[in-house]
């Protein structure tokens, strides 16, 4: 992944993006002249990919005094349910009120990368991209197609997504183009000539759903057209309603697809809830009621600050 520093819009620093009885506790504590030493805990509610434990950090490092510890898992390591993902000791004013966005960041962006990481495993080494920008608030569009490449996509469809994650970005020609030029080849000779070297020429070829979509007999009829008229050099990238279960079947079926495009089965995955409970208070052990007090051992954490 790419090591530049992570963005933090100010709406998130100001804790503007949290839950607001944080923002009314933080105040009713800093008037009453209570802040103690806490140990906070983050765990899963299921099995994935962690991701967005980058974020979290850079959010921490800005929040946090000296003398604060954290210890997290790494970006992009798998997880189990109740698996301690991330321990924070400080001061509780110093990061209370990021409770909110530190659970919504990993909770979008695990989900996010354990569906891709499903896709991925399902291809068996064919190369998977992150088309899904489409699908989601452009606010984090970016965030998602990072996410995906955590996971294991090898390129993503937006430019700051690319960045962020220090993957390509890649796509195919859009249908407006070629509606606007009128035919296929026109268009995609048009982008052969105006886009440099280092760009992929993947040109779409439409079928939709409403005619049936892509299948593997039609991937091994376009392979065999495309060899016998001396195009074996031409590789066939396959989009479109691909999930986990098609890909495999693609697979199965000995269908020649070098890459897979996945849209909507990663930008629509379902978050994986995380739940933070504070473990100690001034280093005695305390939970809240059906938690058992003190620290859960996790022996892969890392300290990270």
């Amino acid at each position: 992944m790419n090591d530049s520093p992570v963005p933090l819009s100010p709406e998130l620093l100001s804790g503007e993006t949290s839950d607001i009885y944080f923002l009314r506790t933080h105040r009713i504590m800093e008037e009453e002249g209570v802040n103690p030493r806490v140990t906070m805990e983050v765990f899963p509610s299921g099995d994935g990919i962690l991701c967005g434990i980058r974020e979290v950090l850079a959010l921490l490092r800005k929040a946090l005094p000296s003398g604060g510890e954290v210890w997290a898992l790494d970006e992009g390591e798998p997880f189990r349910l109740k698996d301690t993902v991330l321990r924070i000791t400080a001061p509780y004013l110093s990061f209370g009120i990021y409770e909110t966005a530190i659970l919504g960041i990993l909770a979008h962006e695990s989900g996010w990368a354990t569906a891709a990481r499903q896709c991925v495993e399902s291809a068996q080494g064919v190369p998977i991209a992150s088309f899904g920008a489409r699908h989601v608030h452009p606010a984090v569009a970016a965030i998602r197609d990072y996410a995906a490449a955590v996971g294991g996509c090898v390129s993503c469809s937006t430019p700051l997504g690319a960045r962020l994650a220090g993957v390509p970005a890649s796509g195919t020609l859009p249908h407006a183009m070629i509606l606007c030029f009128g035919d296929t080849v026109r268009a995609a000779l048009a982008f052969d000539n105006h886009m440099p070297p280092d760009v992929p020429r993947i040109v779409l070829v439409d079928t939709p759903g409403e005619r049936g979509g892509v299948t593997p007999d039609l991937v091994k009829e376009a392979r065999a057209r495309l060899d016998l008229a001396g195009f074996q050099h031409v590789k066939l990238f396959v989009s479109g309603g691909v999930t986990p279960d098609r890909i495999r079947e693609f697979l199965a079926q000995g269908a020649p697809v070098d890459s897979f495009g996945i849209g909507s089965h990663i930008s629509g995955a379902r978050p994986i809830d995380f739940t933070t409970d504070i473990k100690e208070v001034e280093s005695k052990p305390l939970a809240k009621r059906g938690r058992i007090p003190g620290i859960i051992p996790n022996p892969r954490l890392q300290r990270a600050i």
